[in-house]
């Protein structure tokens, strides 16, 4: 947890799922994002995947993370038990590649809405960046945080960019 107000909860279908969230949990812990990280399975733990949603927003969170690979319900069974906004994270960790989760997660019935990002590791840092965007419309604190992180992108571009043109030049 990166402060003592939890704002974020990440959950994870499976722990063997964790490499592919660490970098965006390093994300939140950088921006000193209050969040947790527990496992709760859709399939295997339901009645647990049920309590995390339903007691979530009793306990002050403003957002969850859903990540999970193969048949990827959590997402949608989490944000049947919540008024949260859920960000669902699919996995690409069965013979199907992520297809599978991918869609799984996408392709929720009106009514449980739950926003899909991209497979893996780069979905997970795009789910902690949306978290705190959502975070931040009331927190000027981390408005200036995510502006300052814009502005390292753009910066880290033109450093690729000078670098190239000095290899290019060789």
């Amino acid at each position: 947890m990166a402060d003592r107000t939890v704002q974020i909860g990440i959950v994870l279908g499976s722990a063997s799922d964790w490499p592919e969230v660490a970098p965006a949990v390093e994300l939140l812990q950088r921006w000193q994002v209050g969040h947790e990280v527990v496992v709760a399975s859709a399939h295997r733990s339901p009645d647990r995947a049920h309590a995390y949603a339903s007691e979530a927003e009793g306990r002050g969170l403003h957002v969850i993370i859903a990540v999970a690979g193969a048949a990827a319900h959590l997402a949608g069974v989490l944000a049947s038990k919540t008024i949260l906004p859920v960000i669902g994270v699919p996995i690409a960790s069965s013979p199907l590649q992520g297809l599978d989760s991918l869609l799984s997660t996408a392709q929720m019935p009106a009514g449980v809405p739950v926003a899909t990002m991209a497979l893996g590791a780069a979905g997970a840092r795009n789910a902690a960046i949306l978290a705190v965007q959502i975070l931040a419309r009331q927190d000027p604190r981390l408005r200036q945080r995510l502006h300052d992180y814009k502005e390292e992108l753009a910066q880290g571009v033109a450093q690729s960019s000078q670098e190239l043109q000095v290899q290019i030049a060789k």
